[in-house]
């Protein structure tokens, strides 16, 4: 898409965010109107194992915040939390009530959202589900391992039966040559 051209045109930290979105297999699948808002929306090679097996999507917004698209009924932020300055508020009986909330933060600068989208997929969806086959189903480790397990000591039976036929075939040559 054009969002791609842009950032090729745009000096070198944006070739090379490009460069590892071609290597991870991510596409951008923006829309006019939504690159026109300045939105970018990247769709991950990788399937939701919670929506339908839906291709997971990630977006950065002109305002600072980077979100998950697709998850359930409401997008979610991906961006950092920090917590916010306490605020205090009087009670009735004169005590006093300490109070704080958990904010964003914001990504103000286009690529900064983009190298952190990059670092944030590479760690949540990239690393966390690498037991996950390509269409999205879980092999949980001890199966995994069980398999790997069965497959080594087959190979080793087979080795082992060689090895066998192979002494059994020379003592029945030493066999023949001394009688």
């Amino acid at each position: 898409m054009k969002t791609k051209k842009k950032y090729l045109e745009n000096g070198a930290r944006m070739a090379v965010v490009s460069t590892q979105m071609d290597l991870l297999g991510i596409t951008d699948v923006s829309t006019p109107r939504q690159e026109k808002n300045g939105t970018v929306v990247w769709r991950l090679p990788i399937k939701n194992s919670w929506n339908n097996g839906k291709l997971i999507e990630v977006a950065s917004f002109k305002t600072g915040y980077v979100r998950n698209q697709n998850s359930g009924y409401s997008n979610y932020q991906l961006n950092k939390r920090c917590e916010g300055e306490p605020e205090y508020f009087q009670l009735d009986n004169g005590d006093y009530r300490q109070f704080t909330t958990r904010s964003c933060v914001l990504i103000p600068i286009e690529i900064d959202r983009l190298e952190y989208l990059i670092s944030y997929c590479l760690k949540n969806y990239y690393i966390k589900r690498a037991n996950e086959v390509a269409d999205g189903k879980l092999i949980p480790k001890w199966t995994h391992e069980w398999k790997l397990e069965q497959a080594n000591s087959t190979d080793a039976m087979e080795l082992l039966s060689n090895k066998v036929y192979d002494l059994e075939n020379k003592l029945a040559t030493i066999n023949r040559i001394s009688e």
